[in-house]
């Protein structure tokens, strides 16, 4: 299901991509376009995850340095079937937590911290 969405999603960017490629080169600005919108959603696909982990500056935490937030985040992933994800913090004083990445087996959770 998950990847169904993102198919459809990808694919609805590309064809984006192609029409302001039409509009704006004819048929040479769609080719183009079109090279940019595969590499786009090469890039997209593999590497969002750490591109949001990047932008926030998240440092992966070590089980010992947050063993509770470890144990926090296993016992949820054991509820929903999931592997257990990679965990972050990000020095942020806003109070957050958000997921990423692009199925269950490359997941990661990050954590500000704020108290």
């Amino acid at each position: 299901m998950y990847n169904l969405k993102t198919v459809l999603l990808l694919g609805f960017l590309t064809g984006l991509f192609l029409l302001v490629g039409k509009l704006i080169g004819g048929q040479q600005g769609m080719i183009i376009a079109f090279f940019f919108a595969m590499a786009m959603n090469f890039f997209a696909y593999w590497f969002s995850d750490k591109m949001v982990l990047s932008m926030y500056g998240a440092k992966e935490v070590p089980y010992e340095e947050a063993p509770w937030l470890h144990q926090m985040v296993e016992e949820l992933a054991q509820k929903a079937g999931i592997p257990k994800p990679k965990i972050y913090i990000v020095d942020m004083h806003v109070p957050n937590a958000f997921a990423t990445g692009r199925d269950p087996n490359h997941a990661a959770v990050a954590v500000t911290t704020a108290y």
